[in-house]
């Protein structure tokens, strides 16, 4: 890594450590309900929700009444927004006229956005009115987020209770993640993106003319969208003058705000967090950046906080930094030593000069690779997905760490709330690993685990495993999925294995070679996506009740510690096992093999 890199990314670690203990601390204060300023001011607003809503919000849910509340909610989510934009065309504010969205690519978008995914198989600016924008994706990435918050709180919960048969209740926890976390830390973030350039307006598209007309080459359609071909079958070709630009305009900062800080990762536009209105300075990059990940490391403290030892919540932290400080070194070194095969192409001097500066194919120049490398470790450390640079040109090296993480069951920082709770499970695992082998119960927080918490626990590392394998399996073994495959060999392999860790795992980042918005991948996507986002939820809330109908279980001279060192080295060690064990042949196949090729091994 050079200078450079490394003070950029040590301010980037510096400013997200700072930050976390004050916004876990806070966070903590508003899911134990504690009066502390804005939950002060809005308190009569959170009660005018409930009065007509018709909720109580004294009265506690059991663990199967907050899942089927968790559940019944989102199934309607994914109902309205299906629903949304399917009828767009003949809804307001849709000043470019566009059409209805055809049902398989809603189903997928539905699903992807009320699962904190948000894959998107479509162009953004092209597809999308302002109000499906508006009320359907930004609706959905403070709701989607706050479901993840939600369910972390439920299973706080199931640490600090005893003997208890409730963990809270549900449409509370949404309410306040919302209200008083989400909403205002999105205008703050909001005010300061609008100050550094992204648009936020109702004007339609505005086109302006061309300083210098532009001529291109490229195949002729016909009336159908069809390549048009000669008698010869060849296919014919037109040449086309451009004279004027059309600028894809919006209330865009107010969606950016929300889906860096809930961990969503939708952009406005095709090129998401790359395009100059979504994302123009390299101020409002840096603020970007740390919105991904402020959050899943303040809840670290926060879940410190709420078990009353914040011991373990920063033990939980340093597991995750110590891994995502590794791997952004690999990135950043991979992408800044580029390919060596350029230096074989005949261009020796050209090659050279590329090769100084590194692989900077598909990264904006504004931002580099330091931070283009930065973002694509930290977007998918989080289950965030945005993109400010093509991770499909990304060195094999490069472009594998992202998968990887997302491989890992996207627990190192994770979703807003939904990563926590998952390296939770894995702390879990490494208790009872750790206890096989003193040969006594283990216990974690002063509960003990047993079978029951072992077989859900076996659940939330299996399923997502399952579901991108079995996924890739099938896409490569189908017609449909191969035909969506532009890059043929590994790296063809690569893109359809990212596609399915991303969804999989519910990350939404993507390889671009690989056309997915087709019915084939619309729907198997959609599926996998659905699944590991409600089959990990359940099984949770089902570890939660069972700790909170426990008793607290004493320390003694057997039990190990959770919050030193070792214990922090055991957790690092659990994770990358059960990711090494599971996704290393797979990876083989793929950017391993790509890289081999890379230095002319193979």
């Amino acid at each position: 890594m050079t200078e450079n890199a490394v003070a950029q990314f040590a301010i980037y670690m510096l400013t997200l450590l700072t930050l976390a203990k004050p916004l876990g601390w806070y966070m903590a204060c508003i899911y134990q309900n504690q009066p502390i300023g804005v939950n002060r001011w809005l308190t009569s607003v959170e009660n005018l929700i409930y009065r007509l809503s018709r909720i109580n919000p004294n009265e506690e849910m059991r663990w199967t009444d907050y899942a089927i509340a968790v559940l019944a909610f989102n199934l309607l989510s994914i109902l309205l927004l299906f629903t949304l934009q399917r009828f767009q065309s003949i809804l307001p504010f849709n000043p470019q006229q566009l059409p209805d969205v055809n049902p398989d690519l809603a189903f997928n978008t539905a699903i992807s956005f009320a699962t904190n995914t948000n894959w998107q198989a479509y162009s953004g600016e092209m597809t999308m009115s302002y109000l499906t924008q508006m009320l359907g994706l930004t609706v959905q990435n403070f709701l989607s987020a706050a479901t993840g918050m939600a369910v972390l709180a439920a299973f706080s919960r199931g640490f600090t209770r005893r003997n208890s048969n409730t963990l809270g209740n549900y449409w509370v926890d949404l309410t306040r993640s919302i209200l008083y976390i989400l909403l205002p830390l999105s205008l703050l973030w909001s005010l300061a993106l609008v100050g550094q350039g992204v648009v936020q307006t109702f004007n339609p598209y505005q086109t302006i003319p061309l300083t210098e007309t532009i001529k291109h080459t490229q195949p002729k359609l016909d009336a159908y969208g069809q390549t048009w071909r000669d008698e010869a079958g060849n296919t014919v070709m037109e040449t086309l003058e451009v004279r004027e630009q059309t600028l894809a305009l919006g209330p865009a900062a107010s969606q950016i705000a929300i889906k860096q800080l809930g961990t969503n990762g939708g952009g406005f536009f095709n090129v998401n967090s790359a395009h100059p209105f979504e994302n123009p300075t390299p101020l409002s990059n840096f603020l970007e950046m740390l919105a991904i990940l402020l959050i899943p490391a303040a809840l670290c403290h926060t879940f410190g906080t709420m078990v009353g030892d914040t011991r373990q919540g920063w033990a939980i932290l340093a597991a995750m930094s110590l891994v995502f400080v590794a791997l952004v070194a690999v990135t950043v070194n991979a992408e800044q030593i580029g390919n060596p095969q350029l230096s074989a192409m005949g261009v020796d001097q050209a090659a050279s000069s590329l090769q100084s500066g590194g692989n900077m194919e598909g990264k904006e120049v504004r931002f580099g690779i330091a931070n283009s490398s930065l973002w694509a470790v930290a977007t998918t450390a989080a289950s965030n997905g945005s993109v400010n640079a093509m991770l499909d040109s990304f060195t094999p090296l490069g472009g594998m760490v992202p998968m990887w993480l997302m491989q890992l069951g996207e627990v190192i920082f994770g979703g807003v709330g939904s990563g926590l709770y998952g390296m939770l499970v894995f702390a879990i695992i490494a208790v009872f690993v750790a206890g096989l082998m003193i040969g006594r119960t283990p216990e974690y927080l002063g509960k003990k685990i047993e079978a029951y918490e072992m077989k859900m626990a076996a659940i939330v590392i299996l399923i997502p495993p399952l579901l991108v394998l079995g996924g890739t399996a099938v896409a490569v073994l189908a017609d449909a999925g191969k035909l969506a495959v532009f890059n043929p060999g590994a790296h063809g392999f690569s893109e359809i294995l990212y596609a399915l860790s991303s969804a999989g795992n519910n990350n939404g980042s993507a390889f671009g070679g690989l056309s997915a918005n087709s019915a084939f991948y619309n729907i198997l996507l959609g599926l996998s996506m659905l699944c590991s986002r409600y089959w990990l939820i359940v099984p949770v809330l089902a570890i939660a009740g069972s700790l909170a109908e426990k008793k607290i279980v004493p320390v003694g001279p057997g039990t190990l510690p959770t919050h030193t060192p070792l214990f922090v080295l055991l957790l690092i060690t659990t994770v990358l096992l059960v990711g090494a064990l599971t996704f290393v042949p797979a990876l083989a196949l793929g950017p391993i093999v790509e890289h081999l090729i890379m230095l002319g091994l193979t």
